[in-house]
């Protein structure tokens, strides 16, 4: 085959019709210079991109030439023969990506691509006969050496390892490069980078992505990295000198280049927010932003000079920060930085509370906090801060003996944040209002007005996942039935998915189920707080429609009620495909009726490949955030509300 001018399409009009003839004029050249029929030479023709359209639309090569079929350059595969195709002369091949340069934006850094992702793809198109021959497009081999090698392997021989057995495989890499030791840890650190940088991939982070202000969005994602970091240096500390180059290279370097990218991006978003409300330390998270971008120069700059006594130079001189379109920028930009003001604002201080993005001046009408409910998160928090060069002295007390505020009293040279506590056994059921007064500088008090919602007691019998704040958000892992049908179980890929695990039918080669006679499902038991409509997003990884029948569907009910199917790929493809791709994550919804009370949620299987990563149940629109609501907990049997 031929690609147009330039690696882009032909002019559509010649399309098929020349391609079918360049074809032929090939298969002739290479008749004349081998001296033998053209099927005796192996060729394939690979679908990629436009060309796949020119074979939906009815090109053909002969039976001898292999279909080298593609993934969208997402690692999402775009076509699959049937399972019950004829048997092809030249076979299936697939063409992969763990690196790509084009829409919607390059993804060229670091390692993005966590090893359950690869093995769902990759088994599906195994499972389907795609056997013949496996590439992987990988850029830069040093950032991928893990997700080359499980490429490679399962390739190899695809029946030795299962989707239980991926956490062994990591730990048996991690074994062969830095001895047995320390090998669960360091493969577990290996794959919960992935599992975070595949999130959002890096180049197409910003000050954005995560909120400050819903669900503490981005202070949760900044402890997980953290996490893996003070992890990884843990790890660095015991290793033999010998070592070292290999694990910064492998382990080291990564977790703390990502990590750090993240937390500049944070550190952009609070800058912005506190200059816009003229806090006194915005410059400091000005200053702080400038650190970190330092700080992402530096540690390319170790790895290229310093790693192996320079070995690896300018493996890591690609840009990462500063994107302004689908392509690199030819160097790293700083994100812009907001300074304040040096002359000193007036009012000298303020406050502002968890969830919003708004600010409280003194003698301000009250304020309202988020409402606390006994289901639900039982501590909120406010910020006292100073908006001039002098410090604060503050004060803040409680009007009702259920309500607690700490610290009391302090000094706020920046920002200072106030822990909310409710005592819920001091309150009877139903809602509670109380006041937190703050005082500070000598002048007018901020009155902040608290509501505390104390929900009766489940029913005894009851375990399962409690409505609070008006939405359940429920991990697919934590169905509290998995339910088998006649052709097709549920299996959990652990690591898989944004916030936690994912589960999906197996096999991938079942039937397509009629929900509701015998097809598999999903059971959750949940409270519902209020009777009325509530809506079920559903969180899927964002699979192409493979089998080209439509769009591949599951569906949803409650308890014994009516069925709903939904269609993961109806709508217009290309915005959605982008969006989908950027975000990581397919969501579609639904809407139920549903009285207030206890109830079996079920979600049902209908066409295998679907990969279900969470459901979110809610009344009314959600703050904005990229990962939703983190997971409700179970709640056990006989348990209260907040006890």
């Amino acid at each position: 085959g031929m690609r147009g001018d330039g690696d882009e399409p032909m002019a559509e009009a010649a399309n098929i019709e020349l391609l079918e003839r360049i074809v032929a004029d090939q298969r002739r050249i290479l008749a004349e210079a081998t001296g033998r029929p053209a099927s005796e030479t192996p060729q394939c023709w690979a679908l990629y991109k436009e060309v796949q359209e020119y074979y939906d639309r009815g090109m053909r090569v002969p039976d001898d030439v292999m279909l080298l079929l593609c993934d969208d350059n997402w690692g999402n595969i775009r076509k699959l023969p049937p399972v019950d195709a004829p048997p092809r002369q030249g076979g299936y091949g697939v063409y992969y990506h763990f690196d790509y340069v084009g829409d919607p934006r390059n993804y060229k850094w670091l390692n993005t691509n966590p090893l359950p992702r690869i093995w769902e793809q990759m088994h599906l198109a195994y499972a389907h006969g795609v056997r013949r021959m496996w590439i992987v497009n990988v850029g830069d081999i040093k950032p991928m050496e893990l997700p080359i090698s499980f490429f490679l392997d399962y390739a190899w021989n695809p029946d030795v390892w299962s989707h239980e057995q991926l956490e062994e495989y990591a730990t048996r890499w991690a074994t062969e490069q830095f001895g047995s030791e320390h090998a669960a840890e360091i493969g577990d650190l290996l794959r919960k980078y992935a599992k975070y940088n595949a999130r959002r991939k890096p180049e197409l982070l910003s000050a954005e992505t995560f909120s400050l202000d819903s669900f503490q969005e981005a202070s949760r994602v900044i402890d997980e990295w953290q996490s893996l970091v003070e992890r990884a240096h843990g790890v660095a500390s015991k290793l033999s000198p010998e070592m070292d180059d290999a694990y910064f290279q492998l382990v080291l370097h990564p977790i703390e280049a990502s990590a750090n990218l993240n937390e500049l991006y944070y550190a952009a978003a609070i800058n912005h927010r506190y200059a816009a409300q003229g806090r006194a330390d915005a410059d400091e998270w000005g200053n702080r932003v400038r650190t970190l971008f330092d700080r992402d120069a530096e540690l390319s700059r170790r790895y290229n000079e310093e790693l192996s006594g320079g070995k690896w130079r300018h493996m890591m001189d690609q840009t990462h920060i500063g994107y302004r379109s689908w392509q690199e920028p030819p160097r790293n930009e700083m994100p812009l930085v907001q300074l304040r003001d040096p002359v000193d604002d007036s009012p000298s201080w303020g406050v502002a509370l968890e969830g919003s993005d708004a600010w409280i001046r003194p003698g301000a009408p009250p304020a309202t906090l988020s409402a606390m409910e006994s289901y639900g998160e039982e501590t909120r928090w406010i910020e006292v801060f100073s908006r001039s060069s002098r410090q604060v002295e503050f004060s803040a007390e409680a009007t009702a003996d259920w309500l607690s505020v700490t610290p009391g009293r302090g000094i706020a040279s920046g920002t200072q944040r106030l822990k909310v506590e409710v005592d819920w056994g001091q309150l009877d059921e139903g809602e509670s209002t109380g006041n937190i007064t703050v005082l500070a500088d000598g002048t007018q008090s901020i009155v902040v007005h608290v509501v505390a919602v104390k929900h009766p007691v489940l029913p005894d019998d009851f375990e399962g996942f409690v409505e609070a704040h008006g939405y359940l958000s429920l991990a697919a892992r934590d169905a509290t039935r998995f339910v088998a049908g006649s052709d097709a179980e549920w299996i959990v890929l652990s690591d898989l998915g944004r916030t936690g695990a994912a589960v999906m039918p197996s096999p991938v080669t079942a039937p397509q189920q009629r929900p509701g006679q015998g097809a598999p499902y999903l059971e959750y038991a949940v409270w519902l707080a209020e009777d009325g409509p509530i809506d079920v997003a559903t969180y899927v990884s964002p699979t192409q429609d493979f089998t080209f029948t439509g769009g591949l569907e599951y569906a949803i009910s409650l308890d014994e009620g009516p069925i709903q199917r939904v269609n993961l790929h109806e709508g217009p493809t290309a915005p959605r495909w982008s969006e989908q791709v950027a975000n990581n994550i397919n969501v579609t919804t639904c809407r139920l009726e549903a009285k207030r009370g206890v109830h079996a949620l079920k979600l049902w299987m209908v066409d295998p490949g679907v990969v279900v990563q969470k459901l979110v149940l809610s009344r009314r629109s959600l703050p904005m955030s990229y990962l939703g609501p983190p997971a409700t907990p179970l709640r056990n049997v006989g348990h209260h509300g907040g006890h």
